[in-house]
């Protein structure tokens, strides 16, 4: 019996209710509905009194979850779609990264942000926002791109003092599958090596992941061994994996599906090219996004982000330099 990446979710969130009383769970039609995405589905019935409605306010939300976890609570905020969640920047960045900082009061808050596109989302449904919010000191910031990562790190999630946004992508929701839950996870902040290679590094994360492994498949073929790095959390970035990847193969690209200015493959670029510049035989590359709004148009929105057919094309053109 296989397990999505969404009931993945769904299970980590059943369990962590289970297992200690301070963990509630608080969003927009996360009760009896189950959420926009069924992720709570019968976790109200199960849980009675910990699975709470929300008004249509992610500020009110977000602020009343800071308060719940200075108060000694452990929340769970589900936000629909990530891109809502800049209607409660201030409550993320000014209240709950800085908390800690001001007052020596921990604050383990989890936002669960539905993320990444889906074929006709378009510009409001789609957004990748990791980037903005790694940019904040205070917040710890995971992107699982497995179904065995979206248990084991939203449980991780859980567990930790810090504020947490859990940027699970939409797209991996039923598209991916696993055939049992984990046993053993890589702790908070350590990258996974998803494919071994000699030929060139490849760093991304959350859905990007799979498209960079079929990029890789098709150029197996043509004699090129691409390793994959899988960054799991961008916040810390653990780029110490990234450096002794490409300490081996001598050859970088980083892909990631939100936008290039101020990114997460900018920040991964700048970190290897002024650490490990020595490293390098090729000059780092990245493949981002396009730099404009969000198509609906599904041929549109295929074009608009990076897709394992531009993932190789891209890597071609770097074994070239």
């Amino acid at each position: 019996m296989s397990i999505t990446y969404l009931e993945a979710i769904r299970e980590a969130q059943a369990r962590a209710l289970a297992s200690d009383p301070r963990v509630f769970i608080y969003g927009q039609d996360v009760g009896p509905f189950g959420g926009a995405f069924k992720a709570t589905k019968n976790l109200a019935r199960d849980f009675p009194g910990r699975v709470l409605d929300a008004p249509i306010s992610e500020d009110a939300i977000l602020g009343s979850a800071v308060g719940a976890a200075i108060g000694g609570m452990r929340p769970i905020i589900e936000i629909q779609f990530s891109d809502f969640s800049a209607v409660g920047f201030s409550q993320i960045v000014n209240q709950a990264a800085t908390l800690f900082w001001r007052t020596q009061v921990p604050c383990p808050l989890v936002v669960r942000l539905p993320s990444g596109g889906t074929a006709g989302s378009g510009p409001f449904h789609s957004q990748c926002m990791e980037a903005i919010y790694a940019h904040y000191p205070g917040l710890v910031i995971m992107t699982p791109a497995t179904v065995e990562d979206a248990y084991s790190m939203l449980l991780d999630a859980v567990a930790v003092d810090d504020p947490v946004l859990f940027f699970e992508h939409k797209f991996l929701y039923y598209h991916l599958k696993a055939e049992a839950l984990p046993t053993e996870t890589l702790p908070i902040g350590k990258a996974r090596i998803s494919r071994i290679g000699r030929h060139m590094t490849l760093v991304t994360y959350s859905a990007m992941v799979h498209e960079a492994l079929a990029a890789a498949e098709e150029l197996a073929g043509e004699g090129y061994e691409i390793e994959i790095v899988d960054l799991r959390t961008i916040k810390p970035l653990d780029t110490d994996t990234v450096m002794a990847s490409v300490a081996r193969t001598g050859r970088l690209l980083c892909v990631g599906e939100s936008w290039p200015w101020g990114g997460t493959t900018a920040e991964v670029v700048a970190r290897v090219a002024a650490e490990g510049f020595n490293l390098l035989d090729a000059p780092p590359q990245r493949l981002n996004a396009k730099d404009t709004p969000i198509p609906f148009h599904p041929k549109l929105w295929t074009m608009h982000r990076p897709t394992a057919r531009s993932i190789a094309i891209a890597a071609r053109n770097l074994m070239q330099l």
